[in-house]
């Protein structure tokens, strides 16, 4: 068997992700066989309590879809939360009622990007999900549509599954889709090949990514598959991108579908988060000094060294930092409300703590709670 193999067979915590187009019928609806048949390999693989199981599901909105009398997805935000309310109910039954056959008990754990971006959400969600696992469970995570609003989305579960499979220190991600892999052009194309081995982002720079899968019940297509893999092995965790028919090969090791290597080693958690779940309320316009100092220096961002303010914004909220031609250079969680920066520009904190007092003598974003977006 190939080190690549062994990387998979040898994962204890493993994070599977299946998109909707896997559990339902192309008209809405869950399809009870389907999901049977991969919780049964999935039973299979955590059986004797060597391996953890976290699965990342999609498909509460298709499920709800023909309950509610609806013929395809609505593009309406609200009527998605409502097909959401009803079908995630659904969902959760399905897979708690296809565990028990085998003595599993599964809990459900319900996301959004505003929770992970936040210091005291992130900790709790980490707390929550390694507590199923010890205690034997199988935690289902889906995003939380029924509240989740186009700001504060993460636009799909395939970057939630890469996303939790660092929070959780996963050996291995698998994601599950209609396709058996990534393909150098249209997999309907008998000239398109299937790509074995992904090794970094040149391997693949020449491949196009389509949109929604073939079944159009779900928003994740292989652009979203090739982002969440990127974020994973560039975070330490190799991945397995597969059709769901064949879970139980990826699983044990088999060569089937796409593997892509890691790319660099684990971060700070909180980091991953800041960068890839959260949305910047607002931004704040830096000189090339304070540049230098952020992006190479890696320091903190001082009061000094800001020349403008965008948005509203409250203390805590990511906020996005930008050059003064207005490129993206980091993201940080704010120390400070939007109003009472302006007072701030340009100041030293020893002056802003003699005139202001001590509670303003730090730092605007603390380099512990900053991500550099470029070298």
């Amino acid at each position: 068997m190939t080190v690549v193999r062994q990387q998979v067979t040898q994962a204890r915590r493993i994070v599977v992700k299946v998109g909707s187009s896997s559990l339902t019928t192309a008209s809405g609806g869950l399809d009870a066989d389907r999901v049977d048949a991969l919780v049964d390999v999935l039973a299979k693989i955590r059986d004797g309590g060597e391996k953890e199981i976290v699965l990342v599901s999609s498909g509460a909105i298709a499920a709800g879809l023909a309950p509610l009398g609806l013929a395809r997805r609505p593009k309406g935000l609200a009527r998605q939360q409502a097909a959401a309310s009803v079908g995630q109910g659904l969902l959760v039954a399905r897979y708690t009622a296809s565990f028990a056959r085998y003595g599993v008990r599964v809990g459900q754990v319900l996301l959004t990007a505003d929770d992970t971006s936040r210091r005291a959400h992130y900790r709790n969600a980490y707390r929550t999900l390694d507590q199923l696992l010890t205690m034997g469970a199988v935690p289902v995570v889906n995003e939380n549509d029924t509240v989740a609003t186009d700001e504060i989305r993460f636009g799909d579960n395939d970057r939630l599954a890469a996303l939790v499979a660092h929070l959780v220190r996963a050996d291995l991600l698998v994601l599950l889709s209609d396709v058996d892999g990534l393909y150098d052009g249209d997999p309907a194309r008998p000239t398109s090949t299937r790509i074995d081995e992904v090794r970094g982002p040149a391997d693949i720079a020449h491949v196009e990514t389509g949109g929604a899968g073939k079944a159009g019940v779900g928003t994740g297509g292989m652009a979203t598959k090739v982002e969440a893999a990127g974020i994973a092995t560039a975070a330490g965790v190799p991945v397995v991108l597969t059709s769901a028919v064949h879970a139980a090969d990826a699983l044990a090791g088999r060569a089937t579908g796409t593997f892509f290597h890691r790319t660099g080693r684990r971060v700070t958690g909180r980091l991953l988060w800041l960068a890839h779940a959260s949305t910047p309320q607002g931004a704040l316009i830096l000189d090339d000094g304070a540049v230098e100092a952020v992006v190479v220096g890696r320091k903190s961002l001082l009061p000094a060294g800001i020349a403008a303010v965008e948005g509203e914004f409250a203390a805590g909220d990511p906020v996005e930092l930008r050059d003064a031609r207005g490129s993206a250079v980091a993201r940080g969680l704010v120390n400070f409300d939007a109003k009472e920066i302006p007072q701030l520009l340009g100041r030293s904190t020893r002056d802003l703590a003699r005139d202001l007092g001590p509670a303003y003598e730090r730092e605007v974003v603390h380099r512990d709670d900053l991500v550099v977006l470029r070298p």
